[in-house]
């Protein structure tokens, strides 16, 4: 508790300087030569000693019957132990609840290696200090799951099998998945978590676990420094699929991520500090990258933005939104460089996404994309969107300031952009450049919009100099 103390307090110190800082605008130092260099040169992945701890000699059997977790588990104990090192899964089917990542360990998954997770819950027991949808709880571990580590890694070319598809999603309550609105699901569950969250119940009081079905994630550090997820395919998670909370220095890189179940976000990095998504596919269910930072009264009492992201060189197909920042956004989010991705898919709904709201609030300033490459979307190429779910139904006050926006091209959505603020919200400072929306069916959406510069953008052939409604 200690680190976690720590940890939060160092962003605090953060916010409080931003409080007196002046508001970045046009006209000032290109942040891609400032600030995108010192954020990249921070980020560097943990390097780990040459030991290796084969899964098979901890007594781990092949062949997806034998339950691995005790081996896995002992195998990653013993490597750390030992001044650390690479815990590696063979070539095989293996089947394993939980796994708890520890300090210097890189859970290396081979190539023809699959890791299949239990469809019992009691595979992921004892219940552990999670966070759900933006909102904290001691609830069913996540599949991998680390708490207060120091340079972790999962690593290799092989596959992460969530089952989600035959057993987790029908929790969701949605019949098209199997569930039952009356009978399984996760709402009644969710309403109380909420209730908690609202009431400011103590974390500790919050108590979940099997029976409830409100879905673990896959992979969840939390309160971790120096963090890799590398390499593997990730397919059929429960929910979120790589959720890094309140972690520094994360390098999230050539993953290959397909999962179609609901909510089954991509990459959500939450309240993390220094964070590379580089050269992933996402072929999602939900968003393909969600930068979030707590929900509610929870994000504002944990006080914690997501800041210095860079997502690069990343595919998107299937998808809510491609590059998207919320909505579990109270803490804030500032400082998102993304370029050189490329986002395609009739149904991908949204390429650059903000969801806000009143109920939320939250500070998100500060957000550079270039080099965007738009095949088609369903919906809007840029949505900046403050009537998300309960829109201005709140006490709070969303604010989204210094979006710019070069060099992205789009071939066909039905709107260019749909951004719309609230009247006693509006949305700051965007900037669009050089850039080409075409085939765009119903023109723009906007609406509580202050400060908007156009340069060299055309729609549908021609230049604009002004974005209208």
């Amino acid at each position: 508790m200690q680190n976690r103390r720590k940890f939060i307090a160092n962003f605090a110190v953060g916010a409080a300087a931003l409080a007196f800082a002046p508001k970045l605008a046009f006209g000032q130092a290109d942040p891609w030569k400032t600030e995108y260099p010192k954020i990249l040169s921070r980020i560097e992945p943990p390097k780990f000693n040459k030991r290796q701890f084969d899964i098979l000699k901890f007594g781990a059997k092949s062949g997806a019957e034998f339950d691995c977790r005790d081996a896995i588990n002992k195998a990653i104990d013993e490597c750390s132990k030992a001044g650390g090192g690479r815990v590696v899964v063979p070539a095989g089917i293996f089947l394993t609840g939980a796994i708890q990542l520890k300090s210097n360990v890189n859970l290396y998954v081979s190539k023809g290696a699959t890791l299949k997770f239990s469809t019992d819950p009691k595979a992921y027991l004892p219940i552990v200090h999670t966070r759900w949808e933006g909102m904290e709880l001691m609830h069913l571990s996540p599949f991998i799951y680390a708490y207060e580590q120091t340079n972790i890694a999962i690593t290799g070319e092989g596959t992460l099998d969530g089952q989600g598809k035959s057993f987790f999603w029908k929790w969701h309550g949605n019949p098209n998945y199997g569930g039952d609105p009356a009978k399984l699901s996760q709402r009644p569950a969710r309403a109380r978590l909420y209730e908690m969250m609202d009431k400011n119940v103590p974390v500790a009081e919050r108590i979940f676990g099997e029976g409830h079905y409100l879905r673990p994630q896959f992979i969840q550090p939390y309160l971790c420094k120096n963090v890799l997820i590398e390499g593997v395919t990730i397919a059929d998670s429960p929910m979120w699929e790589v959720h890094p909370v309140l972690c520094e220095n994360v390098t999230i890189r050539n993953l290959h991520i397909s999962s179609h179940g609901p909510n089954n976000d991509g990459c959500d990095p939450e309240s993390c500090k220094d964070v590379l998504i580089d050269n992933c596919f996402f072929d999602t269910g939900d968003d393909c990258i969600a930068i979030k930072s707590g929900r509610n009264n929870d994000g504002r009492r944990l006080h914690t933005p997501t800041e210095n992201i860079i997502v690069r060189n990343c595919t998107m197909k299937d998808g809510h939104g491609g590059i998207t920042v919320g909505s579990e956004i109270s803490g804030g989010v500032r400082n998102l460089f993304a370029h050189d991705c490329k986002l395609d898919s009739p149904n991908l709904d949204h390429a650059l996404r903000v969801k806000n709201n009143a109920s939320r609030g939250g500070l998100l300033e500060n957000f550079y994309f270039r080099n965007i490459d738009v095949g088609q979307v369903a919906h809007a190429v840029i949505t900046i969107d403050f009537n998300y779910e309960e829109g201005a139904k709140g006490e709070f006050t969303p604010v989204v300031r210094n979006y710019v926006v070069d060099n992205l091209t789009s071939g066909k959505s039905k709107y260019g952009v749909d951004i719309q603020g609230l009247e006693r919200a509006p949305i700051y400072d965007v900037k669009i450049t050089n850039s080409t929306f075409a085939n765009v069916a119903d023109g723009n959406i906007v609406k509580n919009v202050k400060g908007v510069r156009l340069d060299n953008v055309k729609l549908n052939g021609s230049i604009i100099n002004e974005l209208k409604g």
